[in-house]
């Protein structure tokens, strides 16, 4: 019933940027908060930015502060996640959550890779 699609992963020179979209479809007037989490092999979940429907509240993990931007465009119920300066460390599968603001139902998408090399 509600679908998270993530896009743009893939494999990128360290030091270079990629811009992830993750997009949300579901109920005509739903609205969802959207967050970023990561996840390298042999390592936990790390969040990696969030964003309110609204937009007037982001948040950044600490991996990300002073590189990634998080924004979104609600007419196209996508949201996007903008990294700069990417190292070695930030590969891992980026996976986008959209939290239902009124239910606060969670749904996730299955991820998509980001592979920065060195």
């Amino acid at each position: 019933q509600v679908q998270v699609e993530e896009s743009g992963g893939g494999v990128v020179q360290a030091g270079g940027s990629l811009r992830l979209s993750c997009t949300a479809s579901g109920p005509t007037y739903s609205r969802y908060d959207i967050s970023w989490y990561r996840q390298a092999p042999g390592k936990g979940r790390e969040f990696v930015a969030g964003i309110r429907w609204s937009g007037g509240g982001t948040y950044l993990g600490d991996s990300a502060k002073g590189r990634f931007t998080i924004s979104r465009d609600n007419a196209k119920n996508t949201v996007y996640l903008q990294m700069s300066s990417l190292e070695s460390e930030d590969t891992a599968i980026y996976i986008c959550n959209a939290q239902d603001v009124g239910s606060r139902a969670d749904y996730w998408g299955q991820g998509t890779q980001v592979t920065v090399s060195s």
